[in-house]
């Protein structure tokens, strides 16, 4: 599989100047689902931000306390969702400094009366794994505003990828999650991810002015307003796609992602079908689609 950012190379533990008064550290955590690793960013130039302190590894701890310079000190932990990459070192970190950690909620916050049912009847999410014992200090809701020595961010729930995501926005830079990101498209796996949600917070990015997004993992994506277009039309393509599909002959969520995903390596196909059956889920709330008997991972789905 090609390389989506040969030039996005920073060296994990390394606290890197991005811009003034913005760091970024690298966590040491690698995989198909996290590019690089988890990009965790330190915000200020003494009072500082840490923005997602990424997953539960000492030697990641140790890189960001070891950022600190002389005057530093963290005042603010800002988690953007709950998952195993990005909130678990939330809470040793706070131990060790004092700050207080901010987010929507715990890891089922938010979700919609759809996947909480798909949740209740047993359904997981798949991808990075869900941070079940987050609980955030200080929960912040749409468009709460955090402020610290020197700088402002505003918080934008943008569920979709997970239902207590949120965005922070710096003026008209956005900490965008895994909501947005250049290297590869989000996940999206019920019932933690929803794509009615995920779609509509897109769509929300629209209405404003961006000039850049800090991704949870990759380099920064520099024509915000082009990545969220590209974005939109990748999954009205997978739409229309499973429709075609589906007018031939019904088909699982499986199926139809190994029809339809024939670019992915194999041990991304799960995956792709927990994409297929975030779309199946979200045809089925349109009247456009319809399960085959009860809607579940498994269900055989027929057009409508």
């Amino acid at each position: 599989m090609q390389d989506p950012q040969p030039d996005f190379q920073p060296r994990p533990g390394l606290a890197e100047e991005i811009a003034p008064g913005l760091r970024r550290v690298l966590a040491p955590n690698p995989s198909p689902m996290t590019f690089r690793g988890t990009n965790t960013y330190l915000l200020g130039t003494r009072g500082i931000a840490v923005i997602d302190p990424g997953p539960d590894e000492p030697a990641h701890l140790q890189a960001i306390l070891d950022a600190l310079e002389p005057g530093q000190q963290i005042t603010h932990i800002l988690v953007t969702h709950a998952h195993l990459d990005h909130s678990p070192l939330a809470r040793d970190l706070a131990r060790r400094t004092g700050a207080p950690v901010l987010g929507f909620g715990p890891a089922e916050a938010g979700r919609s009366a759809v996947t909480q049912k798909l949740a209740a009847e047993g359904l997981v999410g798949g991808g990075e794994g869900v941070d079940t014992r987050f609980e955030p200090d200080v929960t912040l809701a749409d468009g709460d505003t955090v402020a610290g020595d020197g700088w402002t961010v505003e918080a934008l729930h943008t569920p979709g990828h997970m239902a207590n995501h949120l965005s922070f926005a710096w003026g008209d830079v956005l900490f965008s999650g895994d909501l947005v990101m250049g290297w590869a498209t989000s996940l999206v796996s019920p019932p933690d991810g929803d794509l009615t949600a995920f779609m509509a917070s897109l769509e929300r990015l629209q209405e404003r002015q961006w000039s850049l997004f800090h991704a949870g993992h990759g380099a920064p994506v520099t024509a915000p307003a082009d990545r969220l277009e590209t974005l939109l039309s990748h999954r009205r393509g997978r739409e229309t796609a499973i429709l075609e599909s589906l007018a031939q002959a019904p088909a699982t969520a499986r199926s139809l992602a190994e029809r339809i995903y024939t670019e992915v390596p194999p041990a991304l196909l799960p995956a792709a079908t927990r994409n297929v059956l975030a779309h199946l889920i979200d045809l089925t709330s349109k009247s456009r689609v319809s399960p085959v008997g009860e809607l579940s991972a498994e269900a055989v789905f027929r057009a409508i």
